[in-house]
């Protein structure tokens, strides 16, 4: 499974930016798909995954209410709206696979910055 990211950039505090992740390969197999992300000096963390066969989602905490994920299964991607944003969601964005076997892909990061 081949994961790419795109939509990442610069926006003001407050603002909103769409990510996507292209899935291509043996997608099929996919069981769940998230996104987690990654800012200087911090370990990565769970930012959202959804089910992809059921549909159901799990989200960090801090992202409840502001972020929103959803996948196009006929188009092997998937999103994450990102609203209100804040400078503290300032980090390389990856996507991630897990299938049926429990194997793990990333993606290669999106860069997501926001200036106060």
């Amino acid at each position: 499974v081949q994961l790419v990211e795109s939509g990442g950039g610069l926006v003001q505090a407050g603002g909103s930016l769409r990510l996507s992740c292209a899935a291509s390969g043996s997608t099929f197999n996919i069981k769940f798909m998230g996104w987690y992300r990654q800012a200087p000096g911090k370990q990565r963390e769970m930012v959202a995954t959804i089910s992809r066969s059921t549909n159901n989602t799990n989200y960090a905490d801090s992202m409840k209410g502001r972020f929103t994920i959803s996948r196009d299964n006929a188009k092997n991607t998937m999103y994450l709206q990102m609203n209100s944003l804040k400078p503290e969601d300032t980090a390389i964005y990856y996507c991630n696979a897990v299938n049926i076997a429990g194997i793990y892909y990333w993606g290669q990061g999106t860069q997501v910055t926001v200036s106060s």
